[in-house]
């Protein structure tokens, strides 16, 4: 079997419920997604999320006529086209999409799900619910815990970092919201890199007065290993970070300088080959990982075959509309379906109804750093950048 050629297709949705964090506590209600289609020339089709002129590149100068069963090798073929500029960005975001795609059809070729060719024992991940939802009435936010508490989840993650106050009243809600799931609510927070060290140290200490917090998430900036060590020496809960870095080698300096406690990884951290090659590393230091978000929960098949992964980000907000997929969350855990392959396909007649070349004029994500991020903190209502 050979690659012939990548497809991609670009489309934009409109979510169930607007996301937002405290960099963006505006908010979107709209998502631009691109769906990706890698063909073989025995009609078998691995598919992704992602697109844009560097995967047509990569394809056409590293994978057409290449086996694809060799994911790894492919996978470094693609990182030493990258070597000289670097893992980072829009060519980072392309070798994500393509390794994910890679990994769907050795799957396929297998006639098994992903979970099985990862050698994972179990189709089953737990899963935390996790907000973004900065925006949302006190309201929206009890009924959005209380629906992932109705399928068992107990654990959940709150977006902070604007108002102590409010935090503190959005935390008491979703902890009584969770605990309707008949368990003990596993709390944690997330400030999306909006403190300083000093400001977390300062704010988590008064969560901590009132709420056991299992892990603190983002409390300083992704690459400041010494400003996450202080916080994690501050406080009591863990420092989870990692979702915003790329590469393996991103991960180094925090993990060798005790900066992290709990290791995010996802399918921005060079797709599902890197995110296992950090996953390995965290082992090595007795680090457990968390995974994140995805449409569909894709990178559960990953985190399935991880010996030291915790919980997995479910975010139920619709972001998996025009994805045909049979993975499901029962009794607080992603259950992963049979289907060979990520066990997902695109909805063409939706892709195309929905299809886009341009996202809509004024959406926010992804959002840009807040105004006065790490330096001072901007009121909820006032603009979120100086020229609104």
């Amino acid at each position: 079997m050979k690659i012939t050629g990548v497809r991609t297709q670009s489309y934009e949705i409109e979510l169930t419920r607007p996301l937002s964090d405290a960099n963006g506590p505006y908010g979107s209600t709209h998502l631009a997604m691109s769906a990706l289609f890698l063909d073989t020339d025995e009609g078998l089709t691995g598919v992704s999320f992602g697109g844009g002129r560097l995967v047509h590149d990569l394809v056409n100068q590293l994978l057409v006529g290449r086996d694809p069963r060799g994911v790894r090798g492919l996978w470094k073929r693609m990182m030493d086209y990258a070597f000289k500029g670097g893992n980072a960005g829009a060519i980072a975001g392309a070798i994500a999409a393509l390794d994910v795609a890679l990994w769907d059809l050795k799957a396929k070729i297998n006639g098994e799900p992903l979970w099985k060719t990862l050698g994972a024992s179990s189709r089953r991940v737990k899963a935390y619910a996790s907000d973004i939802g900065l925006t949302l009435s006190d309201d929206a936010l009890r009924r959005f815990y209380e629906r992932m508490a109705s399928m068992g989840v107990h654990a959940g993650k709150l977006k902070v970092g604007l108002s102590r106050d409010d935090d503190l009243r959005r935390l008491g809600i979703m902890r009584d919201a969770l605990a309707q799931s008949g368990k003990r609510p596993l709390l944690m927070v997330d400030s999306n890199e909006y403190w300083s060290p000093k400001q977390a140290i300062r704010h988590i200490r008064a969560f901590e007065a009132h709420f056991d917090l299992m892990w603190v998430e983002e409390p300083a900036r992704r690459w400041d290993y010494r400003g996450l060590r202080k916080v994690s020496q501050g406080v009591r809960a863990a420092v989870a970070t990692g979702e915003n870095l790329q590469d393996i080698g991103q991960f180094m300096a925090l993990i060798a300088n005790e900066a992290v406690d709990i290791v995010q990884v996802g399918v921005g951290t060079s797709g599902i080959t890197g995110a296992m090659m950090v996953a390995d590393m965290a082992y090595g230091f007795e680090l457990p990982v968390a995974m994140m978000n995805c449409p569909a929960n894709f990178m559960a098949h990953l985190a399935a075959a991880l010996p030291n992964h915790l919980m997995m980000e479910v975010i139920d907000a619709g972001v998996d509309q025009g994805v045909i997929h049979r993975h499901t969350i029962e009794d607080g855990y992603i259950v992963l379906s049979d289907d060979p392959g990520l066990g997902i396909a695109f909805d063409q007649a939706k892709l195309d109804a929905w299809a886009t070349k341009q996202p809509s004029a004024g959406m926010r994500m992804p959002f840009p750093r807040r105004r006065g991020a790490g330096l001072y903190e901007v009121p909820p209502g006032e603009p979120e950048t100086l020229d609104e």
